[in-house]
């Protein structure tokens, strides 16, 4: 009995953290340029009980000898899913959106320990004043956005319109005609699997890179230089998260019927204990 209590208790633990993450998902279904995740269940370790000491007694046997038990299930893998949202047409000169898988942003982040580089795909772009003649550009949650070289992108006066090209070159028109070129940087993300989620819709790298085995080249490449040409962005439109509702509605109530499976077979375990107990 204390096994099958063991055994529902080891499940229910990582049925509530898959749950956790379809709720989170399902949070952010209207959040622009959102990614949601998905888990992947693996076997706990069992454990092997030799019941027929003559393997002979069991040729035929079409099943794995001896009896195994094991010890419930956990979460095997935690994966960021980069399939591609709707776009959606806004037609605001400084909302862009990526049109091919596995690029962001890199926007700068300050924290308790400096500033680290995140990664965003949300594409609403701002201008915010930082002096009396010069504005920055950020996103959504005002971080400053860098440009190809990690600095982040100031304008100088005043701007009357914005382009920015398909390559991620962001052009500030000047009401004297002139103009302000800058080029954003995009980072193309080879193994989102490494990625953190960072809050506020940002992605950032593992604080143990080094213990995992794998380097950051291994992880991400910033598409700069001759590599900008595979920058695919279109302006005046917003990527959509690419949570779909239904099916997470669906993923939401096979976990709750499993972890209502767990609990009752705890409720099970727990009255078979109390006959055992009362017999006399």
């Amino acid at each position: 009995m204390n096994r099958s209590i063991i055994t529902a208790t080891n499940t229910l633990s990582q049925l509530q953290k898959q749950m956790d993450m379809i709720s989170h998902n399902i949070a952010n279904v209207d959040t622009t340029g959102f990614k949601r995740r998905q888990a992947t269940f693996t076997d706990l370790i069992f454990q092997e009980f030799r019941n027929q000491p003559n393997d002979i007694t069991e040729q035929n046997r079409l099943t794995p000898l001896n009896i195994r038990q094991g010890t419930g299930a956990k979460i095997n893998h935690s994966q960021v899913v980069m399939q591609q949202g709707s776009i959606k047409h806004t037609h605001r000169q400084l909302d862009t959106a990526f049109t091919a898988e596995g690029q962001f942003y890199r926007v700068l982040v300050q924290n308790e320990d400096g500033t680290a580089v995140r990664y965003t795909r949300d594409g609403a772009l701002y201008l915010t004043p930082v002096s009396e003649n010069e504005s920055m550009l950020v996103n959504g949650e005002g971080y400053p956005v860098l440009n190809e070289n990690n600095q982040p992108i100031t304008v100088a006066g005043s701007p009357k319109g914005f382009t920015i090209t398909s390559e991620g070159r962001f052009i500030a028109e000047m009401a004297n005609g002139g103009t302000q070129e800058f080029n954003l940087g995009v980072t193309y993300i080879k193994k989102p699997q490494f990625l953190e989620q960072k809050g506020g819709n940002l992605f950032g790298l593992p604080d143990n890179l080094a213990g995992l085995g794998v380097a950051e080249n291994d992880i991400l490449t910033n598409l700069d230089g001759q590599l900008r040409n595979g920058i695919s962005i279109q302006q005046g439109a917003l990527e959509q998260s690419n949570v779909d509702l239904s099916k997470e509605m669906t993923d939401l109530i096979n976990v709750q019927r499993g972890y209502q499976f767990q609990s009752r077979s705890i409720t099970l375990s727990d009255q078979m204990l109390g006959l055992v107990n009362g017999i006399r």
